[in-house]
């Protein structure tokens, strides 16, 4: 099969784009443009933590191959460091990390009973953003 074959068409590549664009705006008008869950995990967490957290949820932009490999912005992770920072970078190594916080968007028809059938097309998509601790995945 040729790369020609392989590669995206140019609808499918706008589509996504679109996509990415709803998500972000979602992530930065949580509550607005999606609905926001969180699990009782995070929701355990000290208010501080959950608030810098949702901030840089917000604020997310350290999208790559591994965590976005369909290029929609729609999921993360957010670490907090052994000295109590929360941050959206990796983490050198595993041990620098006290605790690790995942979000992620889904698609859901407006009734929110099934999945979309386009989730770029915001009239018949509403989205829902979770926020979990990594342990509850």
């Amino acid at each position: 099969m040729s790369a020609a074959a392989l590669a995206p068409s140019a609808t499918a590549r706008e589509q996504t784009v679109r996509i990415g664009r709803l998500n972000d705006l979602a992530r930065r008008a949580m509550g607005v443009a999606c609905t926001a869950v969180v699990t009782p995990g995070f929701r355990s967490l000290p208010e501080a933590d959950q608030s810098q957290v949702r901030e840089l949820i917000e604020t997310f932009d350290t999208f790559d191959e591994d965590n976005d490999p369909h290029s929609e912005h729609d999921f993360g992770t957010i670490s907090q460091l052994c000295d109590g920072r929360w941050t959206s970078e990796r983490p050198r190594v595993r041990d620098d990390e006290r605790e690790r916080v995942f979000w992620k968007l889904d698609y859901y028809d407006r009734d929110l009973r099934f999945a979309s059938e386009d989730a770029a097309d915001p009239t018949i998509t509403r989205r829902v953003l979770t926020i979990m601790l990594s342990d509850e995945y």
